[in-house]
Parts: structure tokens; C-alpha cells; sequence
């Protein structure tokens, strides 16, 4: 019997690619996939569980979900993804609204969970191998339509002593390279005009299905499709390659964006945190990066508070910041998470880390403000995305989707979603680019 099933995506976009993917499993079995739980069957909450913070949230969600379920607007809830990995027998036993779970193991589950609940009456609890899941299969893409995500591996081995990813995840697992250009011509068939290629860590790419790196002939490959552009998240810095910067310098559709963690720079940090980069490591590959690829912008990611963070190792993160100017930076305090060998460390109390994190933010605040500036006068290719009744508004190659704010612009003449259009950038607005569309395009 066919549902009207409705599906929330959490997290990161490695999530939501599988959500995309338990949409499309969903409609192919004849079920009606719809965004909005109002009116639902079955209301499906792809969770993450990376950190408490995004565990808090996605238990908010279901919490809402259950309110609709008591007033009848929903009748199932489904818990699916990181959350329900690592929470499995908490979720059963605490949330009682909801109907069933699937681990991330199990996301190709989805159509039999449904009818489990629907039509069985019984409460599923599928925990799939983690190792061993299907990567691949349709999608429903739920970004809009000129831009999508490419997912090129599943899982993580870098096993940093703060993180939980492997143990929600497994190991890692490339997808074979004909399975990524056959999805990616469909996409670029499609009209997506911008590819994001993702994983928890793309230089790793083929190393355990060929038994060496081969994400440059990957990306090459990529850029005979029709993608304009193709941009890259994320990065482990001590894995970039020669051949790698060399593919990114070469390739004019590969934006020069670049998304690379580093999450710290003193080496006592790095160590204890089982990275495998030191501070020596990421000055050469910042600076060889800034001297081979003309106009990058770098994003990163840094935690603060971590174990051995004193005060002189944080303002030499701080020092570090302001030396390479990095333009992009999520920063986020350290989360002792339950099951890390970093959680058993000796660490700053938590109000300091969030401190410390203001403080950072603070020093990123001024290093994009300079970065604005200095942009300022030159033209930039645009990609529309929408109006909101005064301005248009859009994303350059240095601002990647929900992550970097936008560009907003003023035209005399019509604009759609999906165009790309030379702006002229002419100011500033609360730390984003303002501008006005010009004729010509005289930088990129």
C-alpha cells in the first residue's frame, strides 16, 4: 500500500545525500515523498550524531514530530542515520513516539521499515553492517537544481582522537570511479551547473579500492562533463599531493576553493589528537597552495579547548590564523564525546573553550572583513540563486552553500535562479559582498 512519507535531513551534506538516496527508494516503491510532516504517514528524521550539540538537535526535532503525532498531523516516526547508530537502545527507550530506527548501515531499509510499521505494527530497530553499505543508487536531489553533491566514499580511517565518525560510519570505502562519472553525468544531464565533490576526507580517495590516490584523475575526469564548476570539501592537508595542486592550478572548472581542516597547529595538540600533520606541515602546504593556485580562498575548520590547549598554545592558533589569513573558518569549541579517546583527556572547562571560540571568531571576523575589502572594484561571476523582493542574491566561486553567506546585487534587468552574471563588487553588508550587475566579466 502506498504512503505519503515526509523526510528531515540533519548535519552535513554527506547526510543528505543519504536522504536523498532513502527518497528515491521511497518513490520507486510508490510511496508520495514530500518535505512537510503535515499530512505525513510516516515523518522520516535523518539525524546527525557527530556531536551533542547536533544530537540536541535532532532530539528537538522528534520531540516536535511527536507533538504533531499526538495531534494527528503525523501517524509513524522513523529515526534514521549517526544519531541512531550511536544511540540505538537510548532512542527506544527514552522516546517511545518514535516507531522504529535504522542505523547507517541500513539506509536501503527505508521502504521496509515503512511497511514494518504501517502495516506490521512493529517497532524495526535495523542495524546494517557499517563496513559493507551500499553507497550508491538513485537520488531525489533535495538542493535546488544547479547544484548538487558528489559523494565519492563513505567512512573515515583517520581516527582523530576527538571524533566519533568512524564508529557512526566505518571505514573508509571509495566508490568505484565508473559508478562516480556515471552519477555525475546524470547530474550534469540533469542541469546542475555546480558539482561539490564530497567525502569525509576526499585526498584519500582510491587509496583502499586501487590501492593508491586517484583523486586527480578522478577530478580530470570530472571536468569533461558539463559541470562550470566543480568544488571540493574536504581536505586532509597532509595528503595533497603535488599532482593534486597541479590538477586544481590547471583545471579551470575546479574552483580555487579549497576546504581543509586543520582543527589545530600546536604539535603537542595534533599529536595527542592523532593528526598526522605538525605546524611545520601546514605552513608549507598553506603557502605552497597560496603561490600555485591564483585567488584562492581557503576554508578550514578549527576546535578550541582541546586537551594540552594552554593559553600560549591558543594564541599560537590565533597567531597562526592571522599569518595565513584564511578566509573561511567554522570554529567550534571543543565537545568531550562520549567514546573518544580525547573525552579521557585533561581539558579546559567548557565555558573557557567557548570563550576561546569567541575569540577566534573574532580574529576570522576581521581576516574576511580585509578579504572583502580587497575585493572590492573587481567583477566577479555570480551564480543566482533568488530575490527577496529588493535584491537579487548569489554565490561566487568563493562562497560555497549554506556555509559562506552570499553576494547580493542590484540588476535593471531580470535575473533567474540558476544564471550566472557578471557583478561588479561594490560594498560590503554585514560582513557579506554587495554589488551591481555590470556587462563584463573581467575576473572569476
Amino acid at each position: 500500500m502506498p504512503y505519503t512519507i515526509s523526510f528531515l535531513s540533519l548535519g552535513c551534506a554527506k547526510n543528505q545525500v543519504n536522504c536523498e538516496q532513502m527518497m528515491a527508494l521511497a518513490s520507486a516503491a510508490g510511496h508520495t515523498v514530500q518535505a512537510a510532516p503535515e499530512g505525513a504517514d510516516v515523518a522520516v528524521v535523518n539525524t546527525c550524531g557527530f556531536l551533542a550539540s547536533a544530537c540536541e538537535e535532532a532530539i528537538d526535532a522528534i520531540l516536535e514530530l511527536a507533538e504533531r503525532k499526538r495531534s494527528g498531523q503525523v501517524k509513524k516516526i522513523l529515526v534514521t542515520g549517526c544519531m541512531a547508530q550511536r544511540y540505538q537502545q537510548e532512542i527506544l527507550r527514552e522516546l517511545p513516539e518514535v516507531d522504529g530506527i535504522l542505523g547507517t548501515g541500513s539506509y536501503g531499509e527505508i521502504v521496509d521499515a515503512v511497511a514494518e510499521v504501517m502495516e506490521k505494527g512493529q517497532r524495526p530497530c535495523h542495524m546494517g553492517n557499517i563496513h559493507e553499505a551500499n553507497q550508491g543508487g538513485e537520488r531525489i536531489l533535495s538542493t535546488p537544481p544547479w547544484y548538487a553533491y558528489l559523494r565519492i566514499a563513505e567512512g573515515c580511517d583517520n581516527r582523530c582522537a576527538y571524533c566519533v565518525i568512524p564508529s557512526l560510519r566505518g571505514r573508509y570505502r571509495s566508490r568505484p570511479m565508473e559508478d562516480l562519472l556515471d552519477e555525475a553525468g546524470e547530474l550534469a544531464d540533469a542541469g546542475v551547473k555546480e558539482l561539490i565533490v564530497i567525502a569525509q576526507d576526499i585526498t584519500r580517495y582510491g587509496t583502499d579500492l586501487y590501492g593508491e590516490r586517484r583523486l586527480p584523475e578522478l577530478l580530470r575526469e570530472l571536468c569533461r562533463l558539463n559541470f562550470p564548476w566543480i568544488r571540493l570539501h574536504y581536505l586532509y592537508p597532509r595528503d595533497i599531493t603535488e599532482e593534486l595542486i597541479n590538477t586544481v592550478a590547471q583545471e579551470d572548472r575546479i574552483l580555487p576553493y579549497l576546504d581543509i581542516p586543520i582543527q589545530h597547529c600546536n604539535d603537542r595538540i595534533l599529536r595527542a589528537m592523532g593528526r598526522r600533520d605538525t605546524k611545520a606541515g601546514l605552513d608549507t602546504v598553506l603557502c605552497t597552495l597560496r603561490e600555485r593556485i591564483p585567488g584562492l580562498v581557503l576554508r578550514t575548520s578549527v576546535i578550541t579547548g582541546l586537551p594540552y590547549e594552554d593559553e600560549a598554545a591558543f594564541e599560537e592558533l590565533c597567531a597562526f590564523l592571522r599569518r595565513h589569513r584564511i578566509e573561511r573558518a567554522g570554529v567550534f569549541p571543543f565537545s568531550p564525546e562520549e567514546g573518544t579517546r580525547a573525552a579521557e583527556m585533561d581539558h579546559v572547562e567548557e565555558e573557557e573553550a567557548r570563550r576561546r571560540a569567541e575569540l577566534v571568531v573574532d580574529v576570522q571576523s576581521d581576516i574576511l572583513d580585509a578579504y572583502n575589502e580587497s575585493v572590492l572594484g573587481t567583477v566577479r561571476q555570480v551564480l543566482c540563486e533568488g530575490f527577496d523582493g529588493q535584491r537579487f542574491y548569489g554565490r561566487s566561486y568563493a562562497e560555497s552553500p549554506d556555509i559562506d553567506g552570499r553576494i547580493w546585487f542590484t540588476a535593471e534587468t531580470d535575473v533567474q535562479p540558476g544564471d550566472f552574471v557578471p557583478v561588479l563588487l561594490t560594498g560590503t553588508m554585514d560582513g557579506e559582498l554587495t554589488g551591481e550587475l555590470t556587462e563584463e566579466l573581467t575576473e572569476t
